[in-house]
């Protein structure tokens, strides 16, 4: 007998969804305050009421067992003795238009629950209740349907059997799939050295025995390895062997998406026959086919054709996809979405359900509000691969913080113009609160300690004036620099925002067609985000208020990800979090939440001797040292790119450093030309920039970049297009009060403040421009420290395996030899 597991809510919404995309009414993410409103009609029930009661039940249809999963909102028994299902649902349409049949899709998940319940408990018979809360009114209409056990037992079983040719499909897929991985070839000849190992761990942690949180792995490759086949095809395999229904393959930037495309065609290619569905899923700005003129998303049907009627043809795009080609890339789904009339971004949406991988980026998982809730607001068989890890915790800290500024409600109300409307009351009231906020702000005076140790930030208490204002804020944590931090929410603040959300959204639903509707729809999304925040503040987060001039900065900022990267990551049954720069582990499995997790190290697969390493001690590029550097620096890079014709990169900690050195080189050197990369570059810019970057060139080329901008990782310029760089500096990130909240916070936590906020994140900045040298096991260059911090030992025991071989240097003159040297012993 064949199984099925189905989400019951999947079955009822698959197979009774119908009309169109409307933004209106569920466009606006409500997922957070849907959950606090849910929790407080539940509570209000009050004794006898049973809230998020878990349900499943088998059920056979013509040899298929379905699996049937779910939770009810409530079961209680009413005052006449019959048990009733509440479904509770929260909604955005007018109460004038809220009425019994406005869903089918609402009584019949409640009607499942019912058939469950009742058969589970011998009952003759169950009440349905509909309970609608309507949001902007605070209004709760409900409505009850009696149903004998018969009568739902047989409407569960009709849905069954709808649903049959779409479950014997995916049955007939799911076996093909499991031959045809099993089966899968490894698409190289062989495996490069590292390659078989790194396979191997991700292979294991795929494959353990399934635990309550999921294994995890953590594992440092270094370039060239081959990371997302070495990847990707263990957990390919070990899907095939029954371990794992879905992968997920979850990224930072679009190219690492390609990569996992890249290698799925290799797959395919070497096994023409492979069974294996995926879907790379593509941020809604960049997928709409009908924005608007601001190029933003318009989801109304009367706008737009493609969300007008989506759901009744859904169904057929996702069967011509279905008996497709199985790779499904952004311009596939967009040549479908034309063909059948369908929002391209919801139609990958849909078709994930159906593909075995799924590539995208981290919110995909991570994200609080767009993560994908058909997977993840339960634990399921899934397998994540985390590539370039390393951007995770910052990502992170970003996803769960939110920020809002005093000028968006100002704009809105001159925006708004003359006369009253309960909008501009209600925006006049929070600008009032925020400029109050920003006045206590300012009364804040920072009071500067004695300097730190050289080269490490500096600390400020606060001393707050006599005449403090009436508007008081909670008791601050800290100051500096026109910016408080605060443990508590300020309620003073937050509830004023709260109260816009009802009017600006009643404004945005009646004014569709307005020239203002894209500012307040941004404005409309940025107190969501405060809310939602809100909502999950804990001991995790503080609150900084930044003053500068008229302006007040307010954001709830998450300091520590490690708990909800961690329940993220347990909704599945493995998680590989791979990257070149990973060190040190104990960092990134505290930040990441995942302190019992495995972390390994693998070597470099490439000869020692390709990569000519040196280091100048003797030089330092503190902020306090630089203009006293800039000759120095000047000088090590004209030895470095004199030693051989080609081209190089100078990786530098800003960019106001950076035209330093470029300017006294260009003036110095003039023999040799120069690119510099200038700041906000777009992807235009940014191609030309590696342009430059040629093959076999007859000139030498040094170009001047920023450490952890869009040059120093995830760039591949193989073979000659680059055959050295410089790392000018140990990558600190940049004294701010932001980075010293964060110092004070881990501090608190594991007395490593300057580790987590400055050395640990400047480190990986330095690693991963360092690793743009040296691609294929062909190459051979040359990487370059500058900073006489390098030769200590809490920088050294950072260093990768394959950097044993690190030269100190004492000064131009020897490495201008050690250079000769490298150079010298280079195969012609």
């Amino acid at each position: 007998m064949s199984d099925i597991r189905l989400p019951i809510r999947q079955l009822v919404e698959f197979l009774l969804r119908s009309g169109s995309i409307d933004s209106r009414f569920a466009g606006f993410d409500r997922a957070l305050e849907g959950a606090r409103i849910h929790r407080r009609l539940q509570k209000a029930a009050g004794e006898g009421y049973a809230a998020e009661v878990p349900l499943c039940a088998d059920y056979t249809v013509d040899g298929i067992r379905f699996t049937l999963e779910g939770r009810a909102d409530g079961i209680f028994t009413n005052e006449t003795g019959v048990v009733t299902i509440d479904e509770i649902k929260t909604t955005a349409v007018p109460e004038e238009e809220i009425c019994e049949d406005m869903n089918p899709c609402h009584w019949a998940q409640g009607m499942v629950y019912g058939a469950i319940y009742s058969a589970q408990e011998s009952l003759p018979a169950v009440d349905v209740r509909l309970t609608y809360y309507q949001i902007d009114t605070d209004r709760i209409l409900r409505f009850v349907r009696h149903f004998s056990r018969q009568e739902l037992e047989q409407f569960l079983h009709k849905l069954l059997h709808r649903y049959l040719p779409w479950a014997q499909r995916q049955l007939a897929w799911q076996e093909t799939r499991s031959g045809s991985l099993t089966a899968m070839r490894f698409p190289f000849e062989a495996y490069r050295p590292g390659q078989r190992a790194l396979a191997g761990e991700v292979w294991r942690a795929c494959t353990a025995a399934p635990s309550k949180k999921g294994t995890r792995l953590f594992c440092q490759a270094p370039t060239g390895i081959g990371k997302t086949m070495s990847a990707l095809f263990p957990a390919l395999k070990a899907m095939g062997s029954g371990c794992g229904e879905k992968l997920f393959y979850l990224t930072a930037r679009n190219t690492t998406q390609a990569a996992a495309e890249d290698a799925i065609a290799r797959l395919r290619a070497v096994q023409p026959d492979l069974a294996l569905r995926s879907v790379t899923l593509t941020a809604k700005e960049k997928a709409c086919l009908h924005p608007d003129a601001e190029g933003h998303p318009v989801c109304l049907p009367e706008v737009c054709p493609y969300a007008n009627g989506y759901y009744d043809r859904i169904k057929n795009a996702l069967a011509a996809l279905l008996d497709g080609s199985g790779q499904f890339s952004r311009a596939a789904l967009a040549d479908t979405a034309r063909q059948f009339t369908v929002c391209p971004f919801e139609l990958g949406l849909d078709l994930s359900e159906w593909c075995d991988v799924v590539i995208g980026d981290y919110n995909y998982l991570f994200d609080p509000v767009v993560h994908l809730k058909r997977f993840f607001d339960t634990s399921g068989d899934w397998l994540f691969l985390i590539d370039e890890a390393h951007n995770l915790p910052d990502r992170a800290r970003a996803m769960y913080s939110a920020r809002f500024c005093k000028s968006s409600l100002t704009d809105a109300k001159r925006t708004l113009g003359k006369g009253k409307s309960a909008l501009k009351t209600a925006l006049t009231k929070a600008d009032k609160a925020m400029r109050e906020a920003r006045q206590a702000c300012v009364r804040l005076v920072p009071r500067r300690h004695a300097e730190d140790a050289p080269g490490e930030p500096t600390q400020t208490s606060l001393l707050p004036e006599p005449d403090a204002p009436a508007f008081a804020l909670p008791e601050p944590l800290y100051a500096q620099d026109g910016t408080v931090f605060l443990q508590e929410l300020p309620a003073a603040l937050l509830t004023p925002l709260r109260t816009v959300q009802a009017p600006l959204q009643a404004w945005l639903e009646d004014n569709p067609e307005a020239d203002a509707h894209p500012q307040m729809l941004e404005l409309y999304f940025a107190v969501q985000d405060l809310v939602r925040a809100a909502e999950r503040y804990d001991s995790h987060f503080v609150t900084q208020l930044t003053a500068r001039g008229s302006e007040l900065e307010l954001q709830l900022l998450c300091l520590d990800p490690a708990p909800f990267v961690d329940a993220s990551l347990s909704t599945g049954r493995s998680a590989a979090l791979f990257s070149a720069t990973l060190t040190p582990p104990a960092y990134y499995r505290s930040v990441l939440g995942c302190a019992d997790a495995r972390a390994v190290a693998l070597e470099s697969p490439f000869p020692a001797g390709n990569l000519g390493l040196f280091c100048l001690p003797g030089i330092s590029t503190r902020y306090r040292d630089r203009e006293r550097s800039v000759q120095s620096v000047s000088d090590a890079l004209a030895r470095l790119a004199q030693s051989r014709v080609g081209n190089y990169l100078a990786f530098f900690p800003s960019y106001a450093y950076l035209r330093q050195v470029q300017e006294d080189f260009a003036a110095r050197y003039p023999g040799i030309s120069t690119l510099v990369q200038e700041s906000g570059l777009d992807d235009a810019a940014r191609a030309a920039f590696l342009a430059r970057f040629e093959p076999d060139p007859a000139h030498t080329l040094l170009g001047f970049a920023v450490m952890g901008g869009i040059f120093g990782e995830g760039v591949d310029l193989a073979g000659d297009r680059l055959i050295g760089c410089a790392i000018v500096g140990v990558g600190l990130p940049q004294v701010n009060p932001r980075q010293e909240m964060l110092r004070r916070y881990y501090d608190a936590q594991n007395g490593a403040g300057f580790d987590y906020a400055y050395r640990y994140p400047g480190m990986n900045k330095v690693l991963q421009a360092a690793g743009r040298v040296i691609r294929t096991p062909e190459d051979k260059g040359v990487v370059l420290l500058l900073d006489d911090r390098f030769a200590k030992p809490d920088y050294q025991r950072l260093f990768p395996l394959h950097w044993k071989h690190l030269q100190y240097l004492p000064g131009p003159a020897a490495l201008e030899t050690a250079l000769a040297a490298f150079w010298g012993s280079r195969p012609e």
